[in-house]
């Protein structure tokens, strides 16, 4: 006698199968859901999906958060490059124009400038800059009647829960959860994006490139294969583990000088470094992020996360809980789903000092 085999899932008659759903506790009406043909649920207008305004952060769902925007997008202002091109966010801290913003994305703060919701525009002036946080203070120059923001604790959030944060240059808001727990986030050292052959060249001077990553800071500097680096940030290289251990030790974000040999002809330019991780990750051109990877994404004494769909532009600026509270500051995005926000915990304290500082700074003390 032939054992016989199951009926696939698929192929039982309708009542069968609601037994086995119902089998699993769900109500009567969801069974009856199950099994509803998708041709009826068409035939229904009442029981179409979501429209497409609302299967997104878009109008219906931002109106929840509309009377959040004096908290987010006022206290928010684009830094941009001399021709308008938007670099990243600030978040205003001080009426008098004081701001922070990303640091690493504003190696050369004096060539940008900075534009407020309100649409006045100004020169920023740094102040203090911090590399373990990748955060600058700078001040708009002869900029106040700001709004500035108001911070409140970050550590009791919850994963899953609700926030909202400045997209778009600062133009909208868009929300998003808190999608991991608070922690430090290692850092794995700068990177040009470059292979490089592991003899010297043939006089002994320099060190061949043999390989340059797609969107890295080589490839957007200008190098090339077989490229030879002779120099880099004012030192004489002859051999590639040098090459790694004056890039390897700066930060994502700096800009160093190469000077290098093509074709015999000696050349130049200059390189701003991403993290090591990023480069890695995006090696041959993926684009798996779907929107860009920030030049710093690790390397933070601790992190807030959450996965509100932001680019590396809108890095710099708040983020805060649908209760009003803003809780920090993004920092990096990086990856589709990810982004990584300083708790207000890490760096307040630290820049109300700084800003004091700036305001009242010490009095000159008298020649004797």
């Amino acid at each position: 006698m032939t054992k016989e085999s199951p009926m696939p899932a698929d192929e039982r008659p309708a009542a069968s199968r609601a037994r086995v759903v119902s089998a699993f506790g769900l109500r009567r009406s969801a069974v009856l859901f199950l099994l509803t043909p998708l041709s009826s649920l068409h035939a229904d207008p009442s029981r179409l999906p979501l429209p497409k305004e609302d299967r997104t952060n878009g109008k219906h769902t931002l109106a929840a958060v509309e009377k959040l925007k004096p908290l987010t997008i006022a206290c928010s202002a684009r830094i941009e490059s001399p021709l308008g091109r938007t670099i990243c966010t600030a978040t205003i801290v001080g009426e008098d124009g004081y701001v922070l913003i990303k640091a690493s994305e504003v190696p050369e703060l004096h060539k940008t400038r900075i534009q407020f919701s309100d649409g006045r525009t100004a020169d920023l002036r740094e102040v203090h800059r911090e590399t373990r946080l990748d955060l600058v203070l700078a001040q708009a120059v002869g900029v106040t009647g700001l709004r500035a923001v108001s911070f409140g604790a970050a550590r009791p959030l919850a994963l899953g829960q609700w926030l909202c944060s400045v997209a778009d240059a600062g133009k909208e808001t868009r929300i998003g959860i808190v999608s991991a727990k608070f922690r430090r986030i290692p850092g794995t050292g700068a990177a040009l994006g470059i292979r490089m052959d592991e003899k010297s060249a043939k006089d002994g001077k320099g060190v061949r490139i043999i390989g340059i990553a797609s969107e890295s800071p080589a490839e957007a500097a200008g190098l090339q294969e077989d490229d030879v680096i002779i120099n880099i940030a004012g030192e004489k290289v002859a051999e590639f583990r040098r090459v790694h251990d004056i890039v390897n030790k700066r930060q994502p974000g700096e800009v160093i000088d190469v000077r290098y040999l093509r074709k015999d002809k000696e050349e130049s330019c200059r390189v701003r470094l991403a993290s090591r991780t990023k480069v890695l990750q995006n090696w041959e051109g993926e684009d798996f992020a779907n929107g860009g990877i920030s030049l710093r994404s690790d390397n933070f004494p601790e992190v807030l996360q959450h996965d509100i769909p932001l680019l590396p532009t809108d890095m710099g600026g708040p983020v805060a809980t649908l209760e009003g509270k803003v809780v920090g500051i993004n920092i990096a995005r990086v990856d589709r789903v990810t982004t990584f926000a300083l708790p207000v915990e890490a760096f307040w304290t630290e820049t109300q000092q700084w800003i004091k500082d700036d305001r009242h700074p010490p009095k000159a003390v008298p020649a004797q």
